[in-house]
């Protein structure tokens, strides 16, 4: 090889976008894996000077004391000129200089081999510019239109824009430009696969960086997107200068900045609030455009109880639902939406089930003091009734047996001692 050969790599080099240490690395190993192919040359390792060009072929041998195979063993004497001190069992990269055998079969492999690892690299390098790219916008050309997909031409490479990843307010034709976010870049066979979105709210807050200064320059700081691509979507930005207001500077002089993204968004409709460290100022404030009474926050259950006008309460919950669930996505609260008529009437009957609460627990207690008072009564009762039965037993209870034998046996002793008279009878 000649010097024709380092201009045709330098060639390579501005074409495909390749770098020349790599393109001489991967003729390098075509010519060394066409080599290797040949029985007995397995050990064969192949070196190109980036200067001259000029190809130098190696064989690796083994240094030992009695040589059995010349083509894999080299002697410790023949092995000290590329290795000193030489000892046996080191290994000995020797210079083959008879390089003929490299014949036309071996030529045409080298080539389909270099052409091969030549796309290889190419893939390899698209891939790595592309690939540090991911989370940044990418503008490309509508080549495609499929049903699943719109397919890009972004340069040396397609992009690949998913239905689930367009926007519906939106619609694409042949060579329009599109932007789009950059959501992953993946390894494929035919080349770097580039997926994007433009429904991500990274796409919304790339969109704002572009066209506002102070968020590009980082005085103003996007705090949380909440986004409903398509429809409507709330940015909370907050000032890293003092006296810098994040919101007028991000709206732009008579809203000309946000415009832009909306209009690049197809019409979407975008709110922007001042972001604030207190949890209720800021769920106040992302409720926008609707009016808030009082905020009480749930720490616990991560839950904020909203009051607003009786008026404001359809602006505030939004067409099904959509302002407050933005809302709650960009605070990260549960929000419980409440008008101030209808807390004041679950006030009222809080107090009106609470005083009749009340008042059947005082009747209860009554109740029970009747019941427990008429307990005692009917005790007392009982007891004088035992009472006097006990009375009116110990006052009509006989005389003892005793008594009643005693008099029987004087009776009996008193009547022997009274005899009958006894009448003679005179004889007329």
């Amino acid at each position: 090889m000649s010097r024709d050969f380092v201009g045709a790599l330098l060639q390579l080099n501005a074409e495909k976008g390749v770098s020349r240490e790599q393109l001489i690395r991967t003729v390098e190993e075509a010519i060394q894996s066409a080599y290797r192919r040949t029985p007995g040359d397995e050990d064969i390792h192949v070196r190109i000077d980036a200067e001259s060009g000029k190809v130098r072929v190696f064989r690796a041998r083994f240094v030992t004391d009695e040589i059995e195979d010349p083509e894999t063993q080299i002697s410790v004497a023949d092995a000290q000129p590329f290795l000193a001190g030489a000892a046996p069992g080191d290994l000995v990269e020797t210079e083959q200089l008879d390089q003929e055998a490299f014949g036309r079969i071996h030529a045409q492999t080298a080539k389909q081999v270099v052409l091969q690892r030549l796309h290889e690299a190419e893939r390899n390098v698209v891939f790595d510019q592309y690939a540090s790219r991911e989370g940044e916008l990418i503008t490309g050309t509508v080549s495609r239109i499929e049903p699943r997909a719109i397919i890009l031409d972004v340069g040396k490479a397609e992009a690949i824009l998913a239905t689930t990843e367009q926007s519906p307010l939106e619609h694409y034709r042949i060579g329009q430009n599109v932007k789009a976010f950059v959501l992953e870049v993946r390894r494929s066979a035919k080349g770097p696969q580039i997926y994007i979105s433009r429904t991500h709210k990274g796409f919304l807050r790339r969109l704002f960086e572009l066209e506002v200064p102070e968020i590009h320059g980082g005085t103003v700081e996007i705090k949380a997107i909440a986004r409903e691509a398509g429809s409507r979507s709330k940015v909370a930005v907050a000032s890293r200068q003092p006296g810098l207001d994040p919101v007028g500077a991000t709206v732009g002089q008579r809203g000309a900045r946000v415009q832009a993204v909306v209009a690049e968004l197809g019409g979407e409709k975008i709110d922007v609030i001042e972001w604030s460290e207190d949890a209720s100022t800021f769920v106040a404030k992302a409720l926008s455009p609707a009016q808030v009474i009082e905020v009480r926050i749930d720490e616990e259950h991560r839950i904020a109880n909203v009051v607003v006008p009786e008026r404001m309460l359809s602006l505030a919950i939004g067409r099904e639902g959509q302002n407050a669930r933005l809302a709650a996505k960009l605070t990260g609260w549960r929000i419980d939406i409440r008008s101030d008529v209808s807390v004041a009437e679950a006030a009222k009957a809080e107090a009106v089930s609470k005083t009749a609460a009340a008042e059947e627990l005082l009747e209860a207690v009554e109740a029970l003091e009747a019941v427990e008072a008429l307990e005692a009564v009917e005790i007392e009762v009982a007891e004088a009734i035992a009472e006097s039965e006990e009375v009116a037993a110990e006052e009509v209870s006989p005389a003892p047996k005793p008594k009643r034998r005693k008099a029987a046996v004087r009776a009996e002793k008193i009547e022997p001692a009274v005899e009958p008279a006894v009448t003679e009878e005179v004889p007329s």
